[in-house]
C-alpha cells in the first residue's frame, strides 16, 4: 500500500536534501519512491517553487496534473479571489475523497511559509529503522499522511527525537 506524506522543512534547503537521501535509500532498495513533490518558499519570493520528481514511469506516479492541481489549491487559489470560488470548492471535493480536507489544506498553509521547505512523498515499502537512521540530523515536521491516526502516531514517535 502507497503512503502519501507531507514532511516540511524549516529551511529552503531541506526538501530537496531529504528527497535526495531517500534517493540512494530507493538504489540499496530500503524504500520504494512512488512519487514525489517539492516546495521551495525562499524568504524573497511571493510565491513558492514547486517541483515534481520526474518518476512519471513508475507504476502508480501521480503525474502533473494532481501535483499542478494540489499545489494549486494549497498555494495560488487563495490569491485569485472569488471568482473561481465554485471551481476551487469542487476541486476541493475531490481531493477530500483522497483524504485532503480542509484541515490539511488550512495545516499545509500555515506552516509552509516564506523560508520553509516542504516534501509531497509517495511512497512504500519502507524500511522504517534504516530510514530513520539515514534521516538522522534532518530537522522536518511530519504535516499530514494517509496513515490510519494510529499510524501516524507511531511514526512521529518513530522519528521524534530520542
Amino acid at each position: 500500500m502507497a503512503t502519501l506524506t507531507v514532511l516540511k522543512f524549516p529551511t529552503v534547503t531541506g526538501a530537496e536534501q531529504t528527497l535526495s537521501i531517500l534517493g540512494d535509500l530507493q538504489k540499496q532498495q530500503l524504500i520504494t519512491i512512488i512519487d514525489a513533490a517539492t516546495v521551495i518558499w525562499p524568504t524573497d519570493k511571493k510565491n513558492p517553487k514547486t517541483q515534481q520528481l520526474h518518476n512519471l514511469a513508475a507504476a502508480g506516479a501521480l503525474g502533473g496534473v494532481f501535483w499542478g492541481m494540489l499545489f494549486g489549491l494549497l498555494f495560488f487559489m487563495p490569491f485569485l479571489g472569488a471568482a473561481i470560488g465554485a471551481a476551487t470548492g469542487a476541486l476541493a471535493g475531490a481531493f477530500s475523497d483522497i483524504g485532503i480536507d480542509d484541515n490539511f489544506i488550512k495545516e499545509v498553509r500555515e506552516k509552509v511559509a516564506p523560508g520553509t521547505s516542504a516534501l509531497f512523498l509517495m511512497s512504500s515499502d519502507a524500511v522504517l529503522d534504516r530510514v530513520r537512521d539515514a534521516l538522522q540530523g534532518q530537522q522536518f515536521e511530519l504535516i499530514a499522511s494517509n496513515l490510519s491516526n494510529e499510524q501516524e502516531a507511531k511514526l512521529k514517535e518513530y522519528f521524534s527525537e530520542e
